[in-house]
């Protein structure tokens, strides 16, 4: 299967697709399965842009050419202890564009860009944005960029890691936050690679 036919094939998909491609929880890492479903559904241009950075709009993705998205999130449980290096999220959310090309566009020109230029700002409930660090993540079937994002509040460091990558004209997206400053590189690209099976299945009609 080549990267043209994989794109050609993704102009079937429609935003009903999503929901299918999303991973469940079995399908998270191990450490996970004590965590709890916190948000998971439609993720449209408005509300993405209400849970981003300060000044983004609905429309700014709208013109990004972004067509709909679907997430499922995990999050701890009360009885959790939120110690040095616990994992407390971890996310898969899918992404629907209007051409591959748009999925490129995105991938550098927003999630890249805006967290490269916003370090040093605050992102809101008190936390500063400390650094946005670029990754190489591997292993995957098309392109895909990473970064390890630092934050710093009142109760001390978080650390994200972050994966895009792209199949045909959806961009699979996964992350994993950890208290204190830590990269996940290694197991967050694992999880974008079940996401990524997953995804192609459902384009390919095998799941």
């Amino acid at each position: 299967m080549t990267s043209f036919s994989i794109d050609r094939a993704t102009y079937g998909i429609g935003e009903s697709a999503l929901d299918a491609m999303v991973l469940d929880k079995p399908e998270f890492p191990a450490q996970f399965q004590g965590h709890q479903v916190v948000r998971e559904g439609t993720l449209d241009n408005d509300t993405l842009a209400q849970n981003g950075f300060d000044g983004n709009t609905g429309e700014r993705f709208r013109l990004a050419g972004r067509v709909n998205g679907v997430m499922r999130e995990l999050g701890p449980v009360s009885n959790m202890a939120m110690s040095d290096g616990f994992g407390f999220i971890a996310a898969s959310v899918v992404h629907l564009f209007d051409t591959p090309d748009s999925v490129h566009g995105w991938m550098h020109d927003i999630f890249l860009k805006d967290f490269e230029d916003r370090v040093g700002e605050s992102v809101g409930q008190g936390h500063q944005l400390v650094s946005a660090t670029r990754l190489e993540p591997e292993g995957f079937f098309d392109e895909a960029v990473g970064l390890k994002v630092l934050q710093g509040g009142a109760n001390g460091l978080i650390s994200s890691t972050v994966v895009d990558f792209r199949v045909g004209r959806l961009l699979g997206v996964v992350f994993i936050g950890t208290v204190g400053d830590h990269a996940r590189l290694n197991q967050v690209m694992q999880l974008g690679q079940t996401l990524e099976k997953r995804m192609v299945g459902v384009v390919l009609g095998s799941t």
